[in-house]
């Protein structure tokens, strides 16, 4: 293969990777708390050498895909009623504890099993403020949450809440649809604000991540007829070369 199949291949195993992030996004379109992929593009210069390289291709550009992100956009916030849905405005995450381990999630969509213990979607126990299981008592109906994260029933205050976060949110490892794994030390968020029956939306805007569909498959296309296209005209080029000559 020549250089144009090398940068031309380049640029589609990045468009490759950008469908497979839009497509997660769009699916994640409806997940509570989830933060859109995107991608950091650079431009990787490859110098030529040689005595035969032209004065125009001296310094050749490739794409290079140097990493994928999570747009900390937050989502908005809707009504649900439910008292036991949950919306973090501002920073921070909830945290559960999986039989992985601890884990952290914007996703506060809770319900309360029949020993009172406080659960996420996949029955993960939400903890509190002291790190240990958020339970109700039998005779304990869950009455308000303040904005700080204070739980109270009918007999007072009860407990927290706990709200945490990492000092760089891009090193948080996503497991599943609305589960993150810490790699650094967590610490409480220092002023946290919690909304009762919300939860926070996906921030991921279907149309745009439709267009932006649309847009890298036209580009790949484009790309691949391009590659496609050379190999032909290498293929042309040889035959004419090694074609014996009629006499």
């Amino acid at each position: 293969m020549d250089n144009t199949t090398y940068i031309a291949l380049s640029r589609v195993d990045t468009l490759m990777h950008a469908l497979d992030v839009t497509a997660n996004n769009l699916a994640n379109a409806d997940t509570n708390g989830f933060k859109a992929g995107r991608q950091l593009f650079s431009e990787y210069l490859a110098r030529q050498k040689g005595p035969d390289t032209l004065a125009g291709d001296k310094q050749q550009s490739y794409t290079q895909d140097q990493a994928t992100y999570r747009d900390q956009l937050q989502g908005p916030l809707r009504q649900t009623g439910n008292l036991t849905d949950f919306a973090i405005n501002g920073e921070g995450y909830f945290t559960v504890r999986t039989t992985q381990g601890i884990r952290l999630t914007r996703n506060g969509a809770f319900q309360r099993r029949l020993d009172g213990t406080i659960v996420d979607e996949s029955g993960n126990p939400v903890l509190d403020s002291t790190g240990r299981n958020l339970v109700l008592q039998n005779e304990e109906d869950l009455l308000s949450v303040a904005s700080d994260g204070t739980i109270s029933t009918q007999n007072g205050a009860i407990g927290a809440i706990g709200l945490v976060t990492v000092d760089n949110i891009q090193t948080l490892v996503p497991e599943g649809h609305f589960l993150l794994r810490p790699t650094t030390r967590t610490h409480a968020v220092a002023r946290p604000e919690i909304r009762q029956a919300m939860l926070e939306s996906s921030n991921v805007n279907a149309v745009s991540e439709t267009t932006r569909m649309v847009e890298i498959q036209r580009d790949y296309d484009l790309t691949f007829q391009l590659i496609q296209t050379e190999s032909t005209r290498q293929q042309t080029a040889i035959d004419k070369i090694t074609a014996e000559p009629t006499s």
